[in-house]
């Protein structure tokens, strides 16, 4: 092969071999991007850790109010639910309800609700709930109220329940009654009082 030929070739083929590297850099690089900017956008669409169903508050134009649902553990591990806040009250508790002096009365959960493993836990009226201790934004009918609970590992979830009238309960906070408890009303009241 001549040598003009052969300076060519390897011209020719040098240039190629940096055009592949160049290209293969960009494609490297592209998919380097992709997953960084797919990132969220996977986690946003990814099924949260938790999530609410059937959510729903208690109507109130100010006072105490409670929220319902049930709250469903979409993951392999316990998660324990250690606080919550909303956008209708500045004061929150998770709520219990138990027997104190042969009465049903609810008072703030110790440690939080464990919600285990692939499982659920309920809050409705005459059971465990998320209280809404002093609201300042009234919750009328069909008002969307967002609550942020958060998790023991410091991790939160968010969810939204809309205002619902509900005529059981209107119990008030009597410390004193049985410890940091508050009474529900009449035993026979019980499963239909809010709380």
């Amino acid at each position: 092969m001549p040598r003009s030929l052969r300076v060519r070739s390897i011209a020719l083929f040098a240039g190629g071999a940096l055009a592949l590297a160049l290209s293969a850099c960009g494609a490297d690089d592209s998919p380097a991007a992709a997953p960084s900017a797919a990132g969220p956008a996977a986690s946003a669409s990814a099924q949260p850790v938790l999530m609410m169903k059937d959510p729903w508050v208690k109507t109130a134009d100010s006072g105490m109010s409670a929220a319902y649902g049930t709250l469903m553990n979409t993951t392999d591990k316990d998660i324990t639910v250690v606080s919550a806040t909303s956008t209708a009250s500045p004061m929150m508790e998770l709520h219990e309800t138990t027997m104190v002096d042969g009465k049903m009365a609810m008072k703030p959960k110790e440690g939080g609700f464990l919600i285990p493993a692939k499982g659920s836990h309920e809050f409705k009226p005459g059971g465990d709930h998320l209280m809404l201790m002093d609201v300042k934004t009234p919750v009328k009918p069909g008002s969307e109220v967002t609550f942020t609970l958060t998790l023991k590992d410091g991790g939160t979830v968010q969810f939204t329940a809309l205002g619902k009238d509900f005529a059981g309960g209107n119990e008030s906070y009597q410390p004193g009654t049985g410890g940091s408890g508050m009474p529900m009303g009449s035993p026979s009241a019980s499963p239909t009082s809010t709380g």
